[in-house]
């Protein structure tokens, strides 16, 4: 690996983001950061400009723009504002990987556009294959682009299938940690706080994906995943609850035989996978002592109490706009949890109702995502609002 591959790092104010940055740092004859954005935080954008020297710097926060631009007027930084800039930088000739880690669904569009525009995808947003699979899968391959998978689930099973191409997949079996609330009952997360469910007992991560994995939904979105990733049906897809969160996901092969991809929970080993690929490159990451985790523990998982997983495997099997669905209502869902305004359990309410309300279409456009997207979020809004105030934890039916 000779030549320095620039890397677009969309979202680089955020955990992954700012992981990714840390491993182009350490690699420097490796990767230079050649694009930053960041939705609202342009105090640490410009921080980030400043240390990396990246070519642009764009900011989506239009009342920001200002700031950023004059922070950098001394610097050769091309300050940008808003989505589309996104859209339109991704495409310069002279980035080789776009790393995706924009929140939720604002990744889709700007990973679209790069692909079209011949570039790999490092892809942390787990929401544009979620939302639309089927169109970004079909694109990649018409343009001879690799999708790169970022998340260490979806990381572990691509490793594990290194190699393996010639041979059959009887299952993947993705890991979850259960999050901060393994175990408890119905009773108990009706009560749970902003702040409870924000301590995940594993990774350090950002709110959105944080409330996620302690309600599942991030693993639900990961078995969405899954399925454009590796070509698989929902019956080859089996989630185990691993609290450890050493084993990041395995591999089982028509013969019985299961690889299985482990190591320490540290996002920066499959971020410079992604990005090295096909590749490993020597680094100085803490290694795992097998010592020191004398037993690991599996369980299934309580899909009574934690219903957003089997809302997303229900999503999975419907196909068609119903993943773009469950999506962009638990985007809001999760958003009104963090401002007190819906309660844990009544998150898979919201869902629930706009699955069951929002017009289905079984071969969606691009145009029908968008058009699914922005109807769901005004349904969600409404629900929460007029059925959820203050917290309360069971919606009243309309």
């Amino acid at each position: 690996m000779n030549n320095i591959k620039n890397i677009a790092v969309l979202g680089s104010t955020g955990s992954i983001g700012t992981q990714t940055l840390e491993v182009i740092q350490e690699n420097p004859e490796l990767f230079h950061a050649y694009v930053l954005t960041a939705q609202t935080n342009a105090d640490l954008l410009i921080a980030q400009s400043l240390k990396f020297k990246p070519a642009y710097a764009i900011i989506c926060d239009e009342q920001k723009y200002p700031l950023v631009k004059q922070a950098l007027a001394h610097t050769a930084v091309k300050v940008r504002c808003g989505h589309q800039a996104i859209c339109e930088v991704v495409t310069e000739k002279h980035i080789d990987v776009v790393l995706t880690a924009m929140v939720g669904f604002s990744g889709l569009e700007p990973t679209i556009a790069a692909i079209k525009a011949g570039k790999d995808i490092a892809l942390a947003n787990k929401e544009t294959l979620v939302v639309a699979g089927e169109l970004v899968t079909a694109l990649a391959k018409q343009h001879n682009v690799k999708i790169l998978p970022v998340d260490s689930e979806h990381s572990a099973i691509f490793q594990c299938l290194a190699g393996e191409g010639h041979n059959e997949i009887e299952k993947i079996i993705l890991t979850a940690s259960g999050g901060p609330f393994r175990g408890k009952s119905s009773a108990f997360l009706a009560n749970v706080t902003r702040e409870q469910a924000l301590k995940h007992p594993n990774w350090v991560m950002g709110a959105k994906i944080t409330i996620d994995s302690a309600s599942l939904m991030n693993k639900g979105l990961e078995v969405i995943e899954a399925k454009w990733l590796f070509g698989l049906t929902p019956e080859q897809i089996e989630v185990i609850v691993h609290p450890q969160s050493i084993i990041h996901s395995m591999v089982q092969f028509t013969d019985g035989s299961i690889k299985a991809q482990m190591g320490l929970p540290d996002m920066k080993l499959p971020i410079q996978y992604a990005l090295t690929y096909p590749h490993r490159v020597r680094n100085e990451f803490k290694r795992f002592d097998f010592t020191a985790y004398p037993n690991l523990s599996f369980e299934k998982p309580d899909m009574e109490s934690f219903r957003n997983l089997k809302l997303a495997f229900d999503a999975l099997d419907r196909g068609g706009n119903m993943p773009c669905i469950i999506n962009a209502a638990n985007e809001v869902a999760v958003a009104g949890f963090l401002k007190d305004e819906v309660g844990f359990l009544a998150m898979s309410d919201v869902i629930e109702q706009c699955m069951a309300d929002v017009e289905f279409k079984e071969t969606p456009t691009l145009n029908d995502y968008l058009n699914t997207d922005k109807e769901t979020r005004i349904l969600a809004e409404y629900l929460i609002k007029h059925n959820a105030p203050n917290g309360v934890n069971n919606l009243i039916t309309k």
